[in-house]
């Protein structure tokens, strides 16, 4: 286990953008790191926490958090971790206990967890200019992508898993298909900063973009999970008026003034994570005031002595459930944070802005 350090100690920068008013001072934030870099195993493997199993996606999601305070080695250790276990296929097991890569605990591997290598692969590249970083991950981004694109259905939406006997899911998820699209154009980013041109990527994110835009049917109906009101948002397939109409339709039913997002209704129960992506969300449409007051509004799962956030919160019992801190949840608020801050990379990535579109598809008119 990484060695705590003080939140006093210099190694740590004090990050003008990770400092927001009622959300987290210079101190708090420092401590937030802290939290993150105890948790890191030496291998650079960062599990939920210790004790509990590394699924990929949230371990780059803590590596990511890890780059917006300068903890650039520690954030590098995380990606070379995926490198050196990244499987034939180019996939990653769902889940490892404590995050040894030789005790798996969930053999099945999801595409959304695949691909998420490719936003912090760029986001790390775009925080420290390493050239030689990028040659070394390019391989495992472009095995990654080929995995997801393979369980690509003919409508353009991504196949969620593919189980460890080899049989493809045809089913897609929202929330994961937007996530892998978000993914998709990190890795076009990539390619382009390379000057390795990826006609088939720009093909399949285009009809991906064009699936979840107009064609609902074909996803598994999730509707009761925030995730899936925010996440086409989050993933940058919806922009503008678009995006801004959607967050507004799910307001009401997900968000718990005060207290945070909802994870799934009807249930009385807000989550860290969920409430800092929606501030993502919200930041990413140009509504930063919203965004403020939903991080501002999660402090109350706040531990103030690890700097982690409890998952979250179970309001009718006034309970803390589960009784979990969460690399992730804190990662995630750390991301936010950093948005809100004009943190250059994070921008970049979540703004969407810079990253390539890929190719739309000839397909039904846009509404």
């Amino acid at each position: 286990m990484t060695t705590a350090r003080p939140a006093g100690d210099p190694r740590i920068p004090r990050s003008e953008h990770l400092v927001l008013t009622g959300v987290l001072t210079a101190e708090e934030a420092a401590r937030t790191v802290v939290g993150i870099l105890a948790v890191q195993r030496e291998d650079g493997a960062i599990p939920w926490f210790r004790g509990h199993h590394l699924d990929p996606w949230d371990h780059v999601e803590a590596a990511m958090a890890l780059d917006t305070a300068g903890e650039h080695e520690a954030a590098e250790r995380a990606y070379l971790w995926l490198a050196r276990h990244q499987l034939p296929d180019g996939s990653w097991y769902a889940a490892y206990a404590d995050g040894d890569p030789d005790d798996v605990t969930d053999r099945g591997r999801e595409t959304n967890f695949v691909a998420y290598i490719a936003v912090g692969v760029w986001h790390h590249y775009l925080a420290t200019g390493d050239d030689t970083f990028l040659d070394r991950m390019w391989p495992a981004v472009c095995a990654a992508v080929e995995f997801v694109l393979e369980l690509q259905q003919p409508g353009g939406q991504i196949g969620w898993r593919r189980d460890d006997d080899g049989t493809p899911a045809t089913d897609a998820l929202l929330t994961g298909s937007s996530s892998v699209h978000h993914a998709l154009r990190c890795a076009l980013a990539i390619a382009e900063q390379r000057e390795e041109p990826q006609p088939g990527w720009e093909l399949a994110v285009g009809a991906l973009r064009h699936a979840i835009r107009r064609h609902p049917e074909r996803f598994l109906d999730k509707d009761r999970y925030s995730m899936d009101w925010y996440y086409p948002v989050l993933g940058g397939a919806l922009t503008g008026a678009e995006a801004r109409e959607r967050i507004d339709a799910g307001w009401e039913r997900f968000v718990v003034p005060g207290l945070g997002v909802r994870c799934v209704v009807p249930n009385p129960w807000v989550t860290g994570g969920e409430s800092a992506e929606l501030a993502l969300a919200l930041w990413a449409t140009g509504e930063s005031d919203r965004a403020l007051e939903v991080l501002q509004s999660i402090q109350h799962l706040r531990d103030a002595e690890s700097g982690l956030y409890w998952t979250g919160y179970v309001f009718d019992d006034d309970a803390v459930w589960p009784r979990e801190l969460t690399t992730w949840t804190a990662g995630s608020l750390l991301l936010a944070v950093a948005a809100l801050g004009g943190h250059e990379p994070t921008c970049a990535v979540f703004g969407g802005e810079q990253l390539p579109k890929g190719m739309d598809p000839a397909c039904c008119p846009d509404a």
